[in-house]
């Protein structure tokens, strides 16, 4: 192919393409091998279909439904943005008898519209509002693979990796928010072959960029900034803090000053800060003080206070947002919350522990939930691919033959003998 992101090259013949994928797909589901025909962001995709478990017959699951539907969307970022993709789309989804579908982070329809009869077709394989098409739980298409890999993607026929959706073709891609750069979900448009044309590709993407600037029209930045600042840390090493509407990149002492700050509304004099941060007693409060000068220069003197030393404005860190979730007992959103462990390369005695607590917290209630769609996003997580009790879990609820694979891997290195090369499987924090 000579674009590995179009699933149709001009003047290329469906219907080969078509029964050459299938043969392709029903190798890999035989064999586990990918042919030379399958392009590489599909070959890619069932790979980490089959390694999560997902089963070529499977369907999605229903996650969320009526009132717990309806509140959830009403709160979700891109609830803001629905009326320009209905303008955008709408008429495009109408006349071709399409569907325009946008979901969330983990792959879960909140938006599913279009012509009547193809959404009747669409009920009867659950592509509906509240259902989970993440690629972990459905394995490959476009949707969820868009959010997987954060780019878009044109996913063609067979290449889906559910059976049930080989008759479909779908393009999708993701929208980010503005401020921050994560990944809120994507916009998709899903129909009949005709979707396999380029244009498809451009057209998603053209819509996921204008909902993108539509939401840095509606989130100002000197509004979004006024109340609090906006503090990013889970999964990266240098936390970035949005101020007066810039995005700072901390470096790595600043972010977790930052963090450690961000949990102390009320202030840590400079010995608290000092044992915080640092595993050597010979560092002396002149290092300390020196970070901190630093990092007033960057933020600002009306920003960080001192006697003790405090943030002089709120703070909405994501760390929090998982906390606050798991106090409630919402896992599902809790979850989506969570970009991967702490300042994963902090040594910082206080970052440590914080990023234990939090992970240990989250993997527990997952564990206690048996959802195998969110144990299978944590299990194929780098920071939960060695963590054996997820794995057991998950293989309680999800037995098949890939998850027991792995486990039965995990459970060998534990038993492996002293001197072994690799260490006893154990959650991943860093």
């Amino acid at each position: 192919m000579t674009d590995p992101w179009v699933a149709l090259e001009p003047g290329a013949d469906p219907v080969e393409r078509v029964r050459a994928l299938r043969r392709a797909h029903e190798t890999f589901t035989e064999a586990g091998t990918v042919g030379r025909l399958v392009r590489s962001v599909v070959a890619d995709s069932w790979r980490r279909s089959a390694k999560a478990g997902v089963g070529p017959d499977g369907t999605a699951s229903v996650e969320l439904t009526d009132g717990d539907l309806g509140s959830y969307r009403a709160e979700h970022p891109l609830a803001r943005v629905m009326p320009l993709v209905r303008e955008l789309m709408g008429t495009f989804a109408a006349d071709g008898k399409h569907l325009l579908a946008v979901c969330d982070a983990q792959g879960r329809m909140l938006w599913v519209e279009g012509h009547p009869a193809t959404l009747r077709r669409a009920d009867r394989m659950n592509f509906v509002p509240g259902a989970r098409w993440a690629e972990s739980a459905v394995g490959t298409n476009a949707p969820g693979t868009a959010v997987a890999v954060d780019r878009p993607v044109q996913v063609f026929a067979a290449e889906h990796f559910s059976r049930r959706v080989q008759p479909w073709t779908c393009a999708a891609a993701p929208v980010h928010d503005p401020r921050t750069g994560r990944v809120l979900g994507a916009v998709d448009i899903t129909g009949g072959d005709g979707l396999a044309h380029p244009h498809s590709l451009g057209f998603v993407q053209a819509v996921a960029r204008a909902a993108e600037s539509q939401l840095s029209l509606l989130t100002p930045p000197e509004t979004a900034a006024a109340d609090a600042l906006g503090l990013t840390a889970l999964g990266r090493d240098e936390a970035h803090l949005v101020v007066d509407g810039r995005k700072i990149r901390l470096s790595r002492r600043h972010s977790e000053i930052v963090v450690l700050l961000a949990r102390h509304p009320e202030g840590l004099t400079g010995d608290e800060l000092l044992c915080a941060l640092y595993e050597d007693e010979s560092v002396t409060p002149v290092t300390l003080r020196a970070e901190l000068a630093r990092l007033r220069r960057l933020l600002g003197s009306a920003l960080l206070g001192s006697r003790p030393y405090r943030l002089m404005v709120p703070v909405e860190s994501d760390v929090a947002v998982v906390e606050r979730r798991l106090e409630t007992g919402t896992v599902t959103a809790a979850a989506a919350a969570y970009g991967g462990p702490l300042l994963p390369g902090s040594q910082a005695p206080a970052v440590v522990r914080l990023r234990q607590r939090l992970a240990d917290g989250l993997r527990t209630a997952l564990i206690a939930r048996r959802d195998p769609d969110l144990l299978a996003d944590w299990a194929q997580a780098p920071w939960g691919e060695d963590d054996l009790d997820v794995w057991r879990a998950l293989a309680a609820v999800r037995p098949t033959a890939a998850v027991r694979v792995r486990l039965e891997e995990l459970e060998s290195e534990l038993a492996a003998p002293p001197g072994w090369a690799r260490q006893p499987a154990r959650p991943t924090h860093h």
